[in-house]
């Protein structure tokens, strides 16, 4: 009894997740419409040493797609503003917390015809201890970017993949 009843609640919530409409994102694997696109995106240089860690990112996620056809398809423009604001005025009057923020405007713009596909931003931030050996600081501050970098090009891939998936 116990058994006919799990089977049947199985069944009621495979009916149920098929009827809902989601489907795969990369469907078809390599050889689908959006790794295919995704692997036809040129990245131009960025400015900047965030623009470089930007771009970096980026290009290995895209690679992870596959392998383009016929050269690029599209182009990402991205536009960087990296700010590193101090925050906390310690006693002494020292600082002793700040926050790097990094932003992104990006455009997906299709070769084929010149036409904006996608223009949106990403951003992320993180806070940053202050401390008085200015190795460490230094050190924190790089570190901060490097993630920051990886971060929002993973919301640009996101966003490019939905776009993409639209579009097929």
């Amino acid at each position: 009894m116990i058994r006919a009843l799990r089977l049947t609640a199985l069944l009621s919530l495979t009916l149920l997740a098929a009827g809902c409409g989601l489907q795969p994102m990369y469907a078809g694997g390599g050889s689908g419409a959006v790794a295919q696109g995704l692997a036809g995106v040129e990245v131009p240089p960025i400015e900047g040493r965030a623009g470089w860690l930007v771009r970096n990112a980026l290009r290995d996620q895209l690679a992870q797609s596959g392998a383009a056809a016929a050269g690029p398809r599209y182009r990402l423009d991205v536009l960087l503003d990296d700010d590193l604001e101090s925050l906390g005025l310690l006693t002494d009057e020292t600082i002793g917390r700040a926050r790097r923020t990094l932003r992104a405007r990006y455009q997906l713009v299709d070769l084929g015809s010149g036409s904006v596909l996608l223009d949106a931003t990403a951003g992320s931030d993180a806070g940053i201890d202050v401390v008085s050996s200015e190795y460490a600081t230094i050190a924190a501050e790089q570190t901060a970017l490097e993630n920051l970098a990886r971060e929002v090009s993973s919301q640009i891939i996101t966003s490019l993949t939905i776009t993409l998936r639209a579009q097929s």
